[in-house]
C-alpha cells in the first residue's frame, strides 16, 4: 500500500497543479454568445473543482485503506493464545474507520464517472447531500478520538509487536493515524476532509446556476457541513494539545480569546487563557524585530478559589469611561471611508505602499473601536483576594466563558500557588496553544475571506421548546460589525409557558455581518436584583446558538426555514435576506388612496393638513410613553406589527388610535421610519440631494450656513413643515439620553438615509461594491441631518421671511 500510495500522491499533486493552472486559461478561450459563454465557463469550473477533489478524495481513500490494513492481522489473533491485542482495543482503536472508508468509497465510486462523462446534464446534488447527511459518523469517530489514542498509545508502550505495526502504519501519513506514536499527532485529517468539502461546496454554488437542479441540494449540503463544523469546532483545534506541569498532572487549554479589562481605570486589551485548573490573563510582549513573542503573565487564579460574585452582592462597578455613541458611529463611518480607498487604490492597481498605510490607518482605528466599544461587565472574583473586571460587547461571550468556566468547576479541583518557574513555563506554553491568533479587526483579514453581507436580514423568530418548566421567556438577536457583536433586536416576552409562540419579524441592518446569533432569556421580574449598573443583565440565559451567513447560500427571494438547538431548546426561526442595492430603492405606491409610498404633497392636500396624519400621531404616542424607552428608534420593532400599522394607516382605519395604543412602541417608531423610507422620493427630495451633498462639504461655517438654510427655503412647503416637526421631535428624544442613551447623533445615523437618500440609485454605477455605496453616501447624509439637529431652533416663518441669507442658484 505505500507504494501504491505514494503513486497516487504523485498523481494527485501533478492533478492538482494542473487544475489551478487551468482556472485563468479559462476566460482566454474562444468566446461563445456571452448567454452561453456564462453557463458554458460554469460548466467548465464545476469540473475543474470536481476533478481536484476527485484526486484529493482518491488520496484519502487509499490513507483510509492503508490504516485498516493492520486490523485484519490484529483481529485474526485476538482470538488466539497470544493476542497482540483483545477485540474491545481492536475495536476502540479503529472505531467507525471502516464506516468512513466506506462512506467515502461509496461517493467516490458514485462521482467518478459522473465527472468523466461530464456534460450540462449531469446532476451530483444529492451525491454531496447524502455526503453531507452522514456527517453523524465523524462526530461519533471524533467523541471517541481521545479514548482511542490513549488505548494505542497504551498499546504501543506496553506491546512490542503492536509498537512495529503502528510504526509501519505511521508512516503512510503521521498526521492522520490514531496509531502514530507521537502526541503531537493530533491533527484530524477527517475533519480536515469535512473543512476541505465544505470549500469544494462553496465554490460548486458559485459556479452554480441558481435555477439549476443541483443548487438548492448543494445549498442544502453547505448548511449541514457549516453547521457540523461549527458544533464541533470547540473539540477539534489540533493546538490544544496538553502541558504538564512539574508535578506531573496534565493540564490542557479548554478556551481563549482577547477580552477588555478594567484595569487601574483604563480599558487594556488582553489574551485570556482558560485551562483545566486555572484562568491566566496575559499581555502579548513588545519585542525586537525577529524574536520570538512572548506573553507577559498578568494574573492568574486557579479555578478552585474563583468565584462570580452574584450581581447583588457584588462591590459597586469601579466608574466605566463609557465613549458617547456618536463617537463610536463618527468611527465606524472613518473605517468604512478607509476600505472604500482600500478598494480604489486596488481596483486603480494603486501603489502598495499607500495600500500599507490605509491599512496601519484602519487597523489603528479598529482596535479603538474593539477596545472601546464594549460595556457588558464581567466579573471573575478571587476568594482569596482581588476581583477582576473585564467588559464585553456581549451576553453570548459572557455566557460562554461563565459556562466554560463553571464546567471545569465541577470536577474535583485543587487550589495551589504557582512557583515562579511553574508559571513561566505556563505562560511560556500560552503562544504555542493559543486557538485565537489575531486581534479580531476586520483588517486582519486576509482579501479573499469574505466581506460578510451588507444590507437587511429579515429574521422572523417563531417559537421555541424544550423547556422544563414554565417560564416568562424572550430571544434577542445579535450580528457581528465591525470584528464584534451587536445586539439588534428583542422579542416581547412570552409569559408563563413551555412553549412560547412569539412568530415576530424583525429587519436587522448588517455592515459587513457573518454571522447570526439567537439567545433565549428568562425574564428576571424580582426587583431587588434589578439596582444594578446599567449594563448589567440580571435575566437568566436559558440557551444560545450561532447560524453562519454565507453570501453564497443566504436565501434572497423566498424564506428559509432552520432550527437552531441550544441546551436540548429547540428555536425556530426563518431568514431572508435583502442586499443594499436592493433595499436602497424607493418604489412608489401603485395605488394613490393610501399614504406609504405616497408623494408627500398628495397626502397633505387630501387631509387638508401640513404634516401628515401617521407622522402626527406616531411622533405623538413616542413623545408620550417611548421617549424614555432605551434604543428608541434603533431597535427593531416586530414587522408584523409595523405591517399591520402600515395597513390601518393606508385604510384610514377608524380604530388607528385604539391599535396605536396597545402597540409596542419599537413597532410605532418603526413604522414612522418606514413611511419616510417608502416615500417615493426622499423628503429632502431628489432634486436638491447633490446640493445638500455639496453644501454639507463647505468648510468655511458662514458659506456652509448660507447654502444650508437656502436648501430648506428651497423645499416645497408640505416637505419643509414636516421635516421641522419632526426635528423637534428628534431634539425632544435626544434630551433623553442619559436615560434612552438615544444621541443627536444616534438619531442622524438612524433617520439621515432615510430622510435624505435618493430614489435613483442607478447613478451610482461606478461604485461597484454595496459597501462603498453605502459608506460613500451615508456618511453626509448623516451628516445633513446632524447639522440641523445641532442647529438652533428654525422656524417656518423666520425661514421664508429672512432674506439676510443671500440667495445661491441651487
Amino acid at each position: 500500500p505505500g507504494r501504491r500510495e505514494q503513486r497516487v500522491l504523485r498523481g494527485g499533486e501533478e492533478y492538482l497543479a494542473i487544475s489551478k493552472q487551468s482556472f485563468p486559461l479559462i476566460s482566454r478561450a474562444v468566446r461563445p454568445p456571452p448567454g452561453e459563454r456564462d453557463a458554458g465557463k460554469g460548466l467548465e469550473m464545476r469540473k475543474l473543482v470536481l476533478s481536484g477533489f476527485l484526486a484529493s478524495e482518491e488520496i484519502y481513500i487509499n490513507q483510509l485503506e492503508a490504516l485498516l490494513l493492520p486490523m485484519k492481522p490484529l483481529k485474526a489473533t485476538a482470538t488466539t493464545s497470544q493476542p497482540v491485542l483483545t477485540i474491545q482495543q481492536i475495536e476502540t482503536i479503529f472505531y467507525k474507520i471502516q464506516d468512513i472508508y466506506e462512506i467515502h468509497k461509496e461517493f467516490y465510486d458514485s462521482l467518478c464517472p459522473k465527472v468523466q462523462q461530464w456534460d450540462s446534464k449531469v446532476t451530483l446534488g444529492h451525491l454531496f447531500q447524502k455526503l453531507a447527511s452522514q456527517l453523524g459518523v465523524y462526530k461519533a469517530f471524533l467523541d471517541n478520538y481521545k479514548v482511542a489514542r490513549e488505548t494505542a498509545e497504551k498499546c504501543s508502550q506496553s506491546n512490542n509487536q503492536f509498537q512495529k505495526i503502528s510504526e509501519v502504519s505511521g508512516a503512510v501519513d503521521s498526521t492522520f493515524l490514531i496509531l502514530a506514536p507521537l502526541p503531537t499527532a493530533l491533527l484530524y485529517k477527517p475533519i480536515d476532509r469535512v473543512t476541505r468539502s465544505t470549500l469544494v461546496l462553496h465554490d460548486l454554488l458559485k459556479h452554480t446556476p441558481a435555477d439549476h437542479p443541483d443548487y438548492p441540494l448543494l445549498q442544502d449540503a453547505l448548511r449541514i457541513s457549516q453547521n457540523f463544523l461549527s458544533s464541533i469546532n470547540e473539540d477539534i483545534d489540533p493546538r490544544r494539545t496538553a502541558v504538564t506541569t512539574p508535578k506531573g498532572e496534565t493540564r490542557q487549554l479548554v478556551k481563549d480569546g482577547f477580552l477588555v479589562e478594567l484595569s487601574e481605570g483604563s480599558r487594556k486589551l488582553r489574551h485570556v487563557f482558560l485551562f483545566t485548573d486555572v484562568v491566566l490573563c496575559a499581555k502579548l510582549k513588545k519585542t525586537a524585530v525577529g524574536k520570538h513573542q512572548q506573553y507577559d503573565c498578568k494574573w492568574y487564579v486557579p479555578l478552585a478559589d474563583l468565584v462570580f460574585p452574584a450581581p447583588e452582592e457584588s462591590e459597586p462597578c469601579p466608574q466605566v469611561h463609557t465613549i458617547p455613541d456618536h463617537e463610536l458611529e463618527d468611527m465606524k463611518m472613518k473605517i468604512s471611508t478607509i476600505k472604500s480607498e482600500v478598494q480604489k487604490e486596488k481596483a486603480g492597481k494603486g501603489q502598495s505602499r499607500a495600500i500599507e498605510r490605509l491599512k496601519k490607518k484602519m487597523f489603528e482605528n479598529e482596535f479603538w473601536l474593539l477596545l472601546n466599544s464594549p460595556t457588558i461587565p464581567f466579573r471573575i472574583h478571587n476568594r482569596n483576594g482581588k476581583s477582576y473586571l473585564f467588559l464585553l460587547s456581549s451576553d453570548y461571550e459572557r455566557s460562554e466563558w461563565r459556562e466554560a468556566i463553571q464546567k471545569l468547576q465541577k470536577k474535583d479541583l485543587q487550589a495551589f500557588v504557582l512557583s515562579s518557574v511553574e508559571l513561566q513555563v505556563l505562560t511560556g506554553s500560552c503562544f504555542k496553544l493559543r486557538t485565537v491568533h489575531n486581534i479580531p479587526v476586520t483588517s486582519n483579514k486576509d482579501d479573499d475571506e469574505s466581506p460578510g453581507l451588507y444590507g437587511f436580514l429579515h429574521v422572523i423568530v417563531h417559537s421555541a421548546k424544550g423547556f422544563k418548566q414554565s417560564a416568562n421567556l424572550y430571544c434577542t438577536l445579535e450580528v457581528d460589525s465591525f470584528g464584534y457583536f451587536v445586539s439588534k433586536a428583542k422579542t416581547r416576552v412570552f409569559r408563563d409557558t413551555t412553549e412560547p409562540q412569539w412568530n415576530e419579524e424583525f429587519e436587522i441592518e448588517l455592515e459587513g455581518s457573518q454571522s447570526l446569533r439567537i439567545l433565549c432569556y428568562e425574564k428576571c421580574y424580582d426587583k431587588t436584583k434589578l439596582n444594578k449598573d446599567n449594563n448589567e443583565i440580571v435575566d437568566k440565559i436559558m440557551g444560545k446558538g450561532q447560524v453562519q451567513l454565507d453570501p453564497q447560500a443566504m436565501p434572497t427571494k423566498n424564506w428559509h426555514m432552520d432550527v437552531i438547538e441550544m441546551n436540548g431548546i429547540k428555536v425556530e426561526f426563518s431568514m431572508k435576506f435583502t442586499s443594499r442595492d436592493m433595499s436602497l430603492k424607493r418604489t412608489p405606491s401603485k395605488k394613490q388612496t393610501g399614504v406609504f409610498g405616497v408623494k408627500i404633497s398628495v397626502v397633505t392636500k387630501r387631509e387638508r393638513s401640513k404634516v401628515p396624519y401617521i407622522v402626527r400621531q406616531c411622533i405623538e404616542e413616542v413623545e408620550k410613553r417611548g421617549i424614555e424607552e432605551v434604543g428608541i428608534y434603533r431597535i427593531s420593532g416586530v414587522a408584523t406589527d409595523i405591517q399591520a400599522l402600515k395597513a390601518a394607516f393606508d385604510a384610514n382605519n377608524k380604530d388607528i388610535l385604539v391599535m396605536l395604543s396597545d402597540m409596542d412602541i419599537n413597532a410605532i417608531a418603526g413604522t414612522l421610519k418606514l413611511y419616510f423610507r417608502e416615500l417615493p422620493e426622499p423628503l429632502l427630495t431628489d432634486r436638491l440631494y447633490p446640493a445638500f451633498m455639496e453644501g454639507i462639504a463647505l468648510s468655511d461655517p458662514a458659506a456652509k450656513e448660507n447654502c444650508m438654510m437656502h436648501l430648506l427655503r428651497s423645499l416645497p412647503d408640505p416637505n419643509l413643515i414636516t421635516f421641522l416637526f419632526l426635528l423637534e421631535h428628534l431634539k425632544r428624544v435626544a434630551e433623553k439620553e442619559p436615560i434612552n442613551k438615544m444621541s443627536l447623533h444616534n438619531l442622524a445615523t438612524v433617520f439621515g438615509p432615510t430622510l435624505l437618500r435618493p430614489s435613483e440609485v442607478e447613478s451610482k454605477g461606478h461604485l461597484t461594491l454595496a459597501s462603498d455605496i453605502w459608506s460613500h453616501d451615508v456618511m453626509a447624509q448623516v451628516q445633513v441631518l446632524l447639522y440641523y439637529l445641532q442647529h438652533p431652533p428654525i422656524s417656518f416663518a423666520e425661514l421664508k421671511r429672512n432674506t439676510l441669507y443671500f440667495s445661491t442658484d441651487v
